[in-house]
C-alpha cells in the first residue's frame, strides 16, 4: 500500500479504499478483488458466500440489543469503469491506481478513480471490521460487472441473502436520497463490413480525430448537453461525404457504453484531387462544433492528418454510406423529460462505443428510461435505423427500472436521522442513471431500498474525483442510521 490516505478521516474507511485502489478491478476482471473480500471475511471470522459470478456476501451478527431488529443489507459493486487519458500508460489489468490528494479531493493520476463504487465497498468493510459501532445484523453484498450490465446482481441467488432492507451506497451527491431510478438496456448494432482493395494510386489517406471533450457518466451527465465524440464524428464524415466520395478504412470511438465518449478516430481514403474540399469540410466542422459547444465543451477539437501510407483495404462505397448514415442519424441524447419530477431526464440514449472489426462496424448504445414502454420504443428505433442501413441489433444487459415505494420505512429512517443531524430535510429524488436497486426490488420480493453516497464528480472519466470531507460526513450519517435501525 502507498499510504497516501493514511492521515485522512475516517481512517478505517480510507484504509480499505486505498487497498481496493491497489487491486485491478475493471468489469470482467474481478477475480482478485472478489478473493480479497473472501480473505477479509475469513480474517474477521465472518460467514460469507462467493458465487460463480464472483459476487460476495459477507454476514455479521447484530450488536447486543439489536438481535431482534431486521437485518440490513449494505450494497455496492466491486467493479469500476476503466477510462484513461490518451497519454497514460496505465494498464488496468495489472497496475494499481496512483492516488493523489488535491485540497479536499482525491483523484487518480490519468485514470478513473474507481470511487464508483469502491467507496461503498470500503464503507461496508469498515462496518464489518469494527467492534465499536451499533447495528442490526449486517449483510454486505458486493456485486460484479455492474458497469457492464449488472450481470452480478442478475446472477445472485436469492437464497444467499436474508435481509429485505437495502442500503445501496452508489449515489454521487451528499444530502440526496435516491428512491427511484431508470431501467436500461444495451443495444449492439452491427453493419457488415465489405472490404475492397485500395489499388487506385490516386487515393490518399486521412486520419480524422475528435478530441477535447469532457465526457462523463451517461446517466448522471446526459442532461449537461456535452458533446458525444462518436456523433460529432458522424457529422464530420457526413459533411465530407456531402462534398465528395470517400472510402472508410476504420472508425473507433469511446470505450464504455455508459460513458459519454470523449474521443473518436476515423481513417478515410479520398482522391488526391479532392484534398482541398476534404480539409475544408473537416475544418468547418471543427469551427462549427466549437461554436455549438462553447459552453458545455469549450475545448472540443476536430483535427486531420495526411497519413504517410495508403491502407491496403477500405469499405465499399455502399458499406461506407451505410456506416456513415447510421452514425449520422442514430438517436442520441435526451429523448424525453419526466412530467412528474421537474428536471429529471425520463429517457435517453448514449452512443458510447464505435468499433471496426474484420467483419463489421459495431455501435453500442446505452438506453435508459424510467418508463418500460419508452425503453422498448427506443430500442425499436435503433433496430429500424440499423435495418435501413443493412445492419442488425441485439440486446444485452436488460435491467428494470426501480419504482418509487410510497411506504418505504428505510426512507423514513434516513429522513429522520438526517433532520436530527443537520436540522434540515434531505433532498429526495429519482435518478436517470441505472442502479442495482431495481433488480434487487424485482428479484427479492418485498425489498425496501434506498440509495445514498458522498460527493463524486466527473465519474467515468479520468478526471473523476471525490470529496474527502463529504466521505466523512456520509460515513457518520451511515453509522447513525444503523444505530437507529432498531
Amino acid at each position: 500500500m502507498t499510504g497516501i490516505l493514511n492521515d485522512l478521516q475516517p481512517v478505517e474507511v480510507w484504509k480499505y479504499f486505498e487497498k481496493l485502489s491497489q487491486i485491478p478491478r475493471g468489469s470482467g476482471n474481478e477475480q482478485e478483488v472478489s478473493n480479497y473480500l473472501v480473505a477479509f471475511a475469513k480474517k474477521h471470522g465472518l460467514d460469507y458466500v462467493q458465487d460463480a459470478a464472483l459476487n460476495v456476501v459477507i454476514k455479521k451478527p447484530a450488536s447486543s440489543g439489536y438481535e431482534n431488529s431486521p437485518a440490513v443489507i449494505l450494497q455496492g459493486h466491486m467493479d469500476m469503469v476503466c477510462e484513461k487519458n490518451k497519454d497514460s500508460e496505465h494498464d488496468f489489468t495489472k497496475d494499481p491506481l496512483k492516488l493523489r490528494i488535491v485540497d479536499d479531493m482525491i483523484y487518480a493520476t490519468g485514470t478513473t478513480l474507481g470511487a464508483d463504487n469502491g467507496i461503498a465497498v470500503a464503507m461496508g468493510l469498515a462496518v464489518l471490521a469494527s467492534k465499536q459501532y451499533l447495528h442490526p445484523a449486517i449483510e454486505l453484498v458486493v456485486t460484479t460487472s455492474e458497469e457492464t450490465g449488472m450481470d452480478g446482481v442478475i446472477a445472485l441467488e436469492p437464497s444467499h441473502v436474508d435481509g429485505r432492507i437495502l442500503i445501496n451506497i452508489d449515489s454521487e451527491e451528499e444530502g440526496t436520497l435516491l428512491v427511484s431510478c431508470a431501467g436500461g438496456v444495451t443495444a449492439r448494432t452491427s453493419i457488415p463490413a465489405v472490404w475492397e482493395a485500395t489499388t487506385d494510386t490516386t487515393l490518399i489517406p486521412y486520419a480524422i480525430k475528435v478530441r477535447g471533450l469532457k465526457g462523463g457518466h451517461s446517466g448522471m451527465e446526459i442532461d449537461k448537453e456535452r458533446g458525444n465524440a462518436n456523433k460529432l464524428m458522424g457529422r464530420t464524415l457526413m459533411s465530407v461525404l456531402a462534398k465528395t466520395d470517400f472510402g472508410l478504412v476504420s472508425l473507433q470511438g469511446g470505450a464504455k457504453h455508459n460513458a459519454i465518449p470523449r474521443e473518436a478516430d476515423a481513417v478515410i481514403v479520398v482522391r488526391e484531387q479532392d484534398k482541398a474540399v476534404v480539409e475544408q469540410a473537416i475544418t468547418e466542422c471543427g469551427t462549427m462544433f466549437a461554436a455549438e459547444l462553447r459552453t458545455a465543451d469549450p475545448d472540443v477539437q476536430v483535427a486531420f492528418e495526411l497519413l504517410p501510407a495508403l491502407p491496403p483495404a477500405m469499405l465499399s462505397k455502399e458499406a461506407t454510406q451505410q456506416v456513415v448514415n447510421y452514425l449520422y442519424v442514430v438517436v442520441n441524447g435526451i429523448t424525453s423529460m419526466s412530467m412528474d419530477i421537474k428536471g429529471l431526464v425520463e429517457s435517453s440514449l448514449n452512443l458510447g462505443v464505435v468499433a471496426t472489426t474484420k467483419n463489421a462496424v459495431e455501435f453500442i448504445s446505452s438506453i435508459r428510461s424510467s418508463v418500460k414502454s419508452l425503453k422498448t420504443d427506443l430500442y425499436n428505433r435503433l433496430v429500424v435505423t440499423a435495418q435501413l442501413n443493412g445492419g442488425s441489433v441485439v440486446s444485452e444487459a436488460d435491467y428494470p427500472e426501480w419504482a418509487y415505494n410510497p411506504d418505504s420505512k428505510i426512507r423514513t429512517l434516513f429522513v429522520n436521522v438526517y433532520e436530527k443531524m443537520y436540522g434540515k430535510k434531505p433532498h429526495i429524488t429519482a435518478i436517470h442513471a441505472g442502479l442495482e436497486c431495481g433488480l434487487f426490488t424485482e428479484k427479492f420480493n418485498g425489498m425496501d431500498a434506498i440509495s445514498f453516497g458522498p460527493n463524486l464528480y466527473d465519474v467515468h472519466t479520468p478526471n473523476e474525483h471525490m470529496s474527502i470531507s463529504s466521505v466523512q460526513r456520509t460515513w457518520e450519517y451511515l453509522l447513525e442510521v444503523l444505530k437507529n435501525a432498531k
